[in-house]
């Protein structure tokens, strides 16, 4: 009963609505607190909806799954039937530095061009992404990103991506970034640093990107070795 009263609520609610709290849904379905929390407990297991400590539980909205296979943030909406599209916040040529030299593999004296984009799925925001490249890819590349894959750019550009270094920790959303994603302050999110590099063996991208955590996550299959006959 308490499942199928949050799934109405649920329909007809807007993604990020926030639900009557607890004591509420207990008053007007006549049962329990530890009843309804464990009800919202299962829709948030389902990816239904989120909660943020001290705010209450909202409706999320449509979850993307990534799967392992290496493809760009565009590659994966169009896969989806989702129209994707990207809104650049800064566009610039900086000084790589200590830690983004390393990471492109040039001197950190050397110039590299910064992106940061809000990434969108239907005009929704999914993810914030700060993106460096190595200057030899040329400044053009930053207005063209504007309108088009970078991963289509790099390929037209002869860097085309053939593999990437990637790891996936789970975070939070500070203040800022929540902003621009339209998201809670301090909401669960998905952490992911990529260093791609082309055929040539060049790296030629360097990405922190953070996805919100209630509109996004990944789907990995693996494979246990065989087990292998003892000697005898």
């Amino acid at each position: 009963m308490v499942r199928a009263h949050l799934e109405k609520l649920l329909a007809a609610a807007a993604p990020h609505d926030r639900l009557p709290t607890e004591r509420d849904l207990a008053t007007a379905l006549d049962v329990s607190r530890p009843t309804v929390r464990q009800a919202l407990a299962n829709l948030e297991a389902d990816g239904l909806v989120y909660r943020v400590q001290g705010a209450g539980t909202f409706v999320a909205d449509h979850r993307i799954t990534k799967t392992i296979e290496l493809t760009s943030f565009s590659e994966d909406m169009r896969a989806r039937g989702v129209t994707p599209a990207s809104r650049t916040v800064v566009g610039e040529i900086v000084p790589a530095g200590p830690r983004i030299g390393p990471a492109l593999d040039v001197p950190p004296a050397s110039d590299v061009l910064h992106l940061e984009r809000v990434r969108t799925a239907d005009g929704a925001p999914v993810c914030h992404e700060d993106v460096w490249l190595p200057g030899w890819l040329g400044s053009e590349i930053l207005d063209e990103v504007a309108t088009t894959s970078l991963y289509d750019t790099l390929d037209r550009r002869g860097a085309q991506v053939d593999r990437a270094e990637q790891t996936i920790a789970a975070t939070v959303l500070d203040p800022r970034t929540a902003d621009l994603l339209e998201a809670p302050h301090h909401s669960a999110a998905l952490h992911v640093t990529r260093t791609s590099y082309d055929v040539r063996g060049r790296v030629v991208e360097h990405a922190v990107t953070t996805y919100r955590g209630d509109r996004y996550d990944y789907r990995l299959t693996i494979h246990r070795h065989p087990r292998q006959e003892s000697s005898r």
